[in-house]
């Protein structure tokens, strides 16, 4: 039993629709099983069938206003978006959008009392063809599933996972350590907020997914996988949102599945960007 708010979009016409391109999508975002109120938010810009934004937010836990901040981050993320110059280029517009919804995050707070220090993390991707471009910041993350396996795009800005990129605590002692949901970097608390960016080349059977961290701190990346991989955008999110649920996930949980319907071939590196890819993973 879950009280979820789901939604649900398609960017082609119809199911059969093979459109080069062509981007599947949906979005689930539900309260959990503990908490009182969803702090979590969830959108998506439909530019074209080849041209999606799709964003998710997790306002922070026990400050005033977290509910707020991860709507703004969205509703401004997403109009700023639109309201750009498509001449800029997608990730020039989603880098500028995100850079908008901190600014009206920071502002709001320091004349809304009730509000001060609230903050979000945010984690947006668009998928312009054959190609996805990234905008991240805080503990929310940014999978490719491909070819049977899933890898994290992003990575989490928390104290803990600041201190493991150091060397300074081992992979098997994240899920237990006391700062592994402590954040280092939101939306909102500073002016000019620290975003990451990403791009990488998708290609036809791709998946992208987008969670907060009340989805991957129950389910294990391969349980995401297995999840996410067998059914359609909208039933692997209700299937994630479900699963996780039944695991008693203490925290609001929000997950986005994009489906890469048609795109060109990956192209293989070769020469010295083929050495670099390597180096990088």
């Amino acid at each position: 039993m879950w009280n979820s708010h789901f939604e649900m979009a398609m960017a082609t016409v119809t199911q059969d629709d093979r459109a080069e391109g062509a981007v599947r999508f949906a979005t689930c975002s539900d309260t959990g099983t503990e908490r009182p109120h969803n702090e979590d938010a969830c959108g998506v810009h439909i530019e074209s069938e080849r041209h999606v934004l799709v964003a998710v937010a997790d306002g922070v836990s026990g400050l005033e206003g977290g509910e707020i901040a991860s709507q703004t981050a969205i509703d401004v993320t997403l109009r700023a978006y639109r309201q750009s110059p498509a001449s800029w280029g997608p990730a020039k517009r989603l880098s500028r959008a995100v850079q908008q919804a901190n600014i009206e995050i920071h502002d709001r707070a320091l004349v809304v009392t009730e509000l001060r220090g609230m903050s979000t993390t945010l984690t947006a991707v668009v998928v312009d063809g054959s190609f996805a471009h990234a905008a991240h910041v805080g503990d929310s993350r940014l999978y490719l599933i491909r070819a049977g396996r899933i890898v994290q795009k992003t990575k989490d800005h928390t104290v803990a996972a600041d201190k493991r990129r150091m060397g300074l605590v081992r992979a098997d002692r994240m899920k237990d350590h006391p700062d592994r949901s402590t954040l280092s970097r939101s939306l909102g608390r500073e002016l000019i907020a620290a975003v990451d960016r990403i791009s990488f080349q998708v290609t036809s059977g791709d998946r992208l997914l987008l969670c907060s961290d009340g989805l991957y701190n129950v389910l294990s990346d391969h349980e995401m996988l297995e999840t996410a991989s067998g059914a359609d955008s909208d039933g692997a999110c209700a299937a994630l949102i479900e699963k996780a649920n039944s695991r008693r996930t203490p925290d609001n949980l929000t997950a986005a599945v994009v489906s890469i319907a048609s795109a060109e071939p990956l192209r293989v590196a070769t020469g010295w960007r083929a050495l670099v890819a390597k180096l990088l993973g």
